[in-house]
């Protein structure tokens, strides 16, 4: 990211001239109130009759404050010539996910929107042909995106990476308190000098998704104090304590209710044992060990009845200050294998029609993304009995195909197969592949929905479930 204070070379430089006087280009810091009027504007939900406020404000952060991975430079304009109205626009935020551990470059199209009357022209699709080349250079394998239902696949997207569902409590459910106790743990609202702190938990918890999003102490210390008034839409972030002030886990929550429920994002303890909960002594301290100085061993069973009230009594608040809303539920968007769920008691899947969704995911290079999870491809096969495999798979596109290579277990080669030569290990409707290769769907559950997804025989089948289990996903990206 380029000084604030000093002009980025790129700044205004032209990327592709368009007919009827439009041109596409890198943003200018001049061009912010074009810019935040356009998304929020265009952005605004359905039945909305103001422009989205969050909208603006997110924009104009992303022009004139500090962000640890973006530059103004990062927006994309459309403009018109004739009048310089900036008549599209949309931008590129670069990340580090992982998978399974291994890391890679992501980058996250956003804020993608035209005005009505400049529509159906094909200005997205000349963007996202620049964003992508952009991504490249930037040495990307990924690209990923939320939003309109369909709407992306014309640009090479799949929806290939799952959303956790949400686990509710209802709010009668919340445990009270016990009259006459003190509550055993208190949530404040996170610091910079927390940073640090919760950058090091933020890592055990990416332990338990398949694909996850790294954020370095620099990007929590900008999510907990660089942003500006987003008006309650950002989520929040806390720290939690015990009784004696150390610090023993972080909070990630909405900052305003909807559909009467008030999500949780994030919920991380600094425990003996992140996947279980704590050793068998449970609530035991053993400050030493503890990111930052500060309290380990506190465990999910005593922790989390705490932070139930806390979120409740957060939302008992924002029922009463925010007009139209209602407090129904605590939503706890962690993921299934998160280990709170057994102690938030009375929680439900609360997953009803249209509440799953998905990322849309696009990979221009499978073979160079196969070869970067090289180690957890190989590390499956130990663990499911296979680490001795010598021989290929092969992957059928059915308008192309890939071929695997292994020896005694490792990955040997990825390489472009033509289909026709041999019969292959599993078929694929491009891009169907991706599903299976992000956790998403099993092979069994793609062979429900497409006809024409298969595995060759069992073995194969048993093969293609060892290299690409299904395995949820939590991704909170950067924005």
């Amino acid at each position: 990211m380029s000084d604030r204070g000093a002009p980025d070379r790129r700044e205004g430089v032209i990327l592709a001239e368009l007919d009827d006087g439009l041109v596409i280009r890198h943003a200018r810091r001049d061009d912010a109130e074009a810019v935040i009027a356009l998304n929020a504007d265009v952005h605004r939900n359905y039945g909305m009759t103001e422009p989205d406020a969050f909208i603006g404000a997110w924009t104009r952060d992303l022009f004139e404050l500090p962000h640890p991975s973006f530059d103004v430079t990062d927006f994309m304009v459309v403009e018109d010539r004739a009048t310089g109205a900036i008549v599209s626009s949309l931008n590129l935020f670069s990340q580090t996910w992982t998978y399974d551990g291994v890391p890679f470059g992501v980058g996250r199209p956003e804020l993608v929107g035209t005005r009505p009357e400049y529509r159906r022209r094909g200005l997205v699709r000349r963007q996202f042909d620049a964003l992508h080349r952009w991504s490249a250079e930037r040495g990307e394998l990924l690209q990923g995106i939320t939003g309109i239902p369909w709407y992306y696949r014309q640009f090479g997207y799949e929806y290939a990476l799952g959303m956790p569902a949400s686990r509710d409590v209802a709010r009668a459910n919340v445990p009270r308190l016990a009259e006459g106790k003190a509550e055993p743990f208190r949530v404040r609202a996170a610091v910079a000098d927390d940073a640090p702190f919760v950058a090091g938990l933020d890592g055990q918890g990416r332990a338990r998704s398949l694909v996850a999003c790294v954020r370095d102490a620099a990007m929590w210390r900008y999510e907990i104090d660089g942003r500006g008034d987003l008006d309650g839409a950002e989520p929040y972030v806390s720290a939690i304590e015990d009784g004696a002030g150390a610090r023993v886990g972080y909070l990630l929550h909405n900052g305003r209710l909807r559909d009467g429920t008030l999500s949780v994002m994030a919920y991380e303890l600094a425990v003996a044992n992140p996947a279980t909960g704590g050793s068998a002594a449970g609530d035991s301290a053993t400050g030493d060990s503890a990111p930052g100085g500060s309290a380990a061993g506190a465990s999910w069973r005593a922790v989390t009845p705490s932070i139930l009230r806390h979120v409740a009594r957060l939302g008992e608040a924002y029922e009463r200050d925010q007009k139209g809303a209602r407090f129904d539920a605590i939503g706890l968007r962690l993921g299934d294998g998160h280990p709170a769920l057994p102690w938030a008691v009375g929680a439900r899947d609360a997953l009803g029609a249209g509440d799953e969704y998905a990322w849309y995911i696009r990979v221009v290079d499978l073979p160079a993304f196969l070869r970067r999870i090289a180690p957890v491809l190989e590390r499956r096969l130990a663990d499911g009995g296979a680490g001795d495999l010598t021989g290929e798979v092969l992957l059928n596109f059915y308008r192309s195909g890939l071929r695997l290579a292994f020896q005694s277990g490792r990955l040997s080669a990825v390489e472009p197969w033509a289909p026709e030569r041999a019969l292959a290990d599993a078929a694929f409707p491009d891009p169907t592949f991706l599903k299976i290769l992000f956790g998403y769907r099993s092979l069994a559950e793609l062979r429900q929905a497409f006809p024409d997804c298969h595995g060759r025989d069992g073995r194969s089948a048993a093969l293609l479930g060892t290299l690409f289990p299904k395995r949820q996903s939590v991704v909170w990206p950067i924005d």
